[in-house]
């Protein structure tokens, strides 16, 4: 009878549905391109560096800077190219000169048009519209997930995205001291002041109408022209969609990391975040940082795989930017999100980059002298001076086609 003392094994443990991954694997999902999001991200290609470069100039009293300065700055300013070929690419924007004294570096000013393009935008900054804005985003920031604490080196990285002024501690900060706080330590970080119910409610919430905690929201679905959705994709999104949603603004650690209610709270805690930045997409490493300091890196990144119907990420421009599909259509921002002041400020810069600039002969001048041309003694001659000026200079826009046809 030795055998009635074998123990029996136990069944496997049964865990609740929701517990189960309702989605296919990941990596069975085929990328596929889409060409106007793309676009989206490569029509900015250069931008955040030339309006960096451009802000260090204009803090100089002349407005101007040697060329020798500008690169040790090169690593900090994320200039992609040797400095000197980067400015020639963009004579519409920063001019080239000698000063009088022979034998001086070349140095570097930036030209009328951009710096009527910096005073709009400062006054845009100084607005109090605009100030409101940036402390209401910089507020819900530190409410996801309850966090209330996030690190500056963090905010920093995402102060772009957010549409903040280069010294928003000093500018907006203070303004709101019943909001945010700075404070100091090992890491000096920005910390919650107050919590605001009000704007603690995402933007799928609001637009949800009659919501109640609980209820199932299905999150606004796009593909690329060319994915493939079989049967057994449709199905496993379609239950997905009806799971409940989880609030950006609850904290939800305490839930298993591999199931489908914490694919549901990451996917709305990255859907919320996307909505906070102004142009609606950010490249994916802040995306990562930000969530490597909420504990949730790995939960992000599996949700960008996941679910390509609500996220995109473009390889362009160096770089992996992750866009929010439903703010675009085709290579624009939609709704309210195109009307941001910063957003038409942002494409002046751009169609001045693309200008071209015709010489004292008629001659279209865009990139100035090859990149792989070096100065010699006839380049350095022929330069003009800071006094001299090209009275018959004027700029000239040509048909760039900003918008992606397919």
């Amino acid at each position: 009878m030795k055998f009635l003392l074998r123990s029996i094994p136990k069944p496997p443990r049964r865990t609740p549905h929701h517990q189960h991954r309702t989605l296919i694997d990941a990596a069975a999902v085929k990328c596929v391109r889409d060409r106007a999001l793309d676009h989206a991200v490569e029509k900015e290609r250069n931008l955040k560096s030339l309006l960096s470069l451009k802000t260090l100039i204009g803090t100089e009293p002349t407005k101007s800077l040697p060329l020798s300065v500008i690169s040790q700055h090169r690593d900090s300013l994320r200039i992609p190219i040797r400095p000197i070929d980067f400015i020639r690419q963009y004579p519409s924007v920063f001019h080239e000169f000698l000063p009088g004294n022979v034998g001086i570096t070349p140095h570097v000013k930036l030209t009328p048009e951009v710096l009527d393009l910096d005073a709009e935008e400062s006054l845009i900054y100084h607005s109090e519209s605009h100030r409101q804005d940036a402390a209401n985003r910089l507020l819900k920031l530190l409410m996801i997930g309850k966090i209330n604490r996030i690190p500056l080196r963090i905010i920093d990285c995402l102060k772009w995205d957010l549409g903040l002024p280069q010294d928003y501690t000093k500018s907006i900060v203070p303004e709101f001291p019943d909001y945010f706080k700075v404070t100091s330590g090992n890491d000096e970080s920005l910390e919650l002041v107050c919590w605001s119910n009000e704007l603690a409610k995402s933007v799928i919430e609001k637009k949800e109408r009659g919501y109640e905690k609980g209820m199932p929201i299905a999150f606004p679905l796009q593909y690329s022209r060319g994915f493939e959705i079989d049967k057994k994709f449709k199905k496993s999104v379609d239950e997905w969609q009806k799971l409940p949603y989880i609030s950006p603004y609850e904290n939800a650690l305490h839930l298993s990391a591999n199931s489908d209610k914490s694919d549901r709270w990451a996917v709305a805690v990255l859907h919320e975040l996307l909505h906070l930045f102004v142009p609606k997409k950010t490249e994916r490493d802040n995306i990562l940082c930000l969530g490597e300091y909420l504990g949730i890196r790995s939960r992000l990144k599996r949700a960008l795989l996941n679910h390509p119907g609500i996220f995109y990420v473009s390889s362009k421009v160096r770089t992996h930017t992750v866009v929010l599909r439903e703010a675009y259509k085709r290579d624009l921002l939609i709704g309210n999100d195109r009307n941001h002041p910063l957003m038409g400020m942002r494409s002046k810069y751009i169609h001045l980059m693309n200008m071209v600039k015709k010489d004292t002969k008629g001659k279209n001048v865009q990139g100035g002298r090859s990149p792989n041309q070096k100065i010699n003694k006839k380049d350095k001659r022929k330069m003009p001076r800071e006094s001299s000026t090209l009275k018959s200079d004027h700029l000239q826009h040509p048909d760039l086609g900003l918008t992606t046809k397919e």
